[in-house]
């Protein structure tokens, strides 16, 4: 069976994304529970009476092949392959990401014992997520004429620090890359994280910072942003990003409750907004620090 092309098709990892697979058994099921079959759907296995060993099997699988892969070696290496098998799955396409992602090391992000070069979101405590490599670079690249050098970056729900250290990697020193994450705990480790990382400099050098507050309120102090990152699902786009956004700018944000898309909202020079869907998702909420860690 040929293989698909992998950019236009997957999209899973960031927040809990959901596969082509899963989204595939879905819309299976869908047509017997009268819903459109045309609409990508993501919703929990839970709605539906799928057996949890199948459930096991479908998710963090897609369709025709699995992305997941472990590389053993040095963490640089591991690093080099890592960006490697996504060039060639076409995720990466930018010489420029491909140089970050080298750069800055995942397994610097994730938990000990993690398998950070696997291409899987990994639990990071506190109901949170670190996402998938292949949707960081998805990320990157649909920001990436907005990353440029001296331009400023936000990126809200920055969690274990890595996508922040990518920006900060990305607009240089003369830029200014900035994460935002309501919780304070995980606020605290990714700057350690940086901090043993190839952005420590920026870090150092203030132009790169992660601050604890609400994201949905972004970040004035440093407005406006040329690129905007929300690693969470708004019902709605927050007013406050779309105000700092500049003129010229591109935020990446997934919206929607049951049915989400990610979505590239791009502000033009005259300040008018137009609004595309890059792919189905299925992430966290982009809630309050109390609601994220109800229960936990």
């Amino acid at each position: 069976m040929p293989q698909l092309p992998l950019s236009p098709v997957i999209a899973y990892g960031c927040r809990n994304c959901t596969t082509l697979s899963d989204r595939f058994v879905i819309r299976s099921l869908l047509r017997s529970h009268h819903h459109s079959p045309s609409r990508t759907a993501a919703l929990h296995f839970s709605s539906f009476n799928i057996p949890t060993d199948l459930c096991r099997l479908i998710i963090g699988n897609s369709l025709f092949f699995r992305m997941e892969r472990f590389w053993s070696g040095t963490s640089v290496n591991k690093s080099k392959e890592m960006v490697k098998h996504l060039q060639t799955y076409g995720m990466i396409r930018s010489e420029k990401i491909a140089q970050v992602m080298e750069e800055i090391d995942r397994g610097l992000f994730v938990p000990d014992g993690t398998q950070a070069y696997v291409d899987s979101p990994m639990p990071i405590g506190y109901n949170a997520t670190i996402s998938a490599p292949h949707m960081h670079a998805m990320c990157l690249e649909l920001l990436a004429e907005n990353l440029k050098p001296g331009m400023r970056a936000l990126d809200v729900g920055s969690g274990t620090g890595y996508l922040t250290a990518c920006f900060g990697m990305m607009v240089g020193p003369q830029g200014r890359a900035v994460g935002v994450e309501h919780i304070p705990e995980l606020v605290t480790s990714s700057v350690k994280n940086i901090e043993k990382s190839a952005a420590a400099p920026l870090l150092k050098e203030g132009s790169l910072s992660v601050h604890v507050g609400d994201g949905r309120q972004g970040w004035p102090e440093f407005a406006p942003y040329d690129a905007i990152h929300v690693g969470a699902a708004a019902a709605e786009i927050p007013p406050a990003l779309i105000e700092q956004l500049k003129p010229g700018g591109r935020m990446v944000i997934p919206v929607g409750n049951i049915f989400q898309d990610l979505k590239v909202v791009d502000k033009k020079h005259d300040g008018s907004i137009s609004v595309r869907s890059e792919t189905s998702v299925r992430y966290v909420p982009l809630t309050s620090r109390d609601s994220q860690l109800g229960g936990f």
